[in-house]
Parts: C-alpha cells; sequence; structure tokens
C-alpha cells in the first residue's frame, strides 16, 4: 500500500487504532515516505486455573 497524503495516513491509522485492542502498528518507511502500515494483533485468553 502506498500512502500519498498526510490526510489518507492518518485515516488508516485512525482505522486501526480504532479495530486493535492488544497489539502494534508498525510503519515502514522507504526513502523517507511511508510505504507501508502493519498491524499485529495479539488475542488475549483467559488462563485456565483448573489444569
Amino acid at each position: 500500500m502506498k500512502i500519498d497524503g498526510k490526510e489518507e495516513l492518518l485515516e488508516h491509522l485512525e482505522r486501526m487504532l480504532e479495530s486493535i485492542k492488544y497489539g502494534s502498528i508498525t510503519l515502514v518507511v522507504q526513502d523517507g515516505k511511508i510505504v507501508q502500515i502493519e498491524k499485529n494483533e495479539k488475542v488475549r485468553l483467559q488462563s485456565n486455573k483448573n489444569r
């Protein structure tokens, strides 16, 4: 995904931030420009205390 403008970048980031509870968002930069956004989401399971 190539992101051309600041407004488009901010819209993508805002949508990703609204949809993630645990995890990370990484910006990939080439030649001084953001060319990719990666979202890694973690799913936390309740621990099973009766093991």
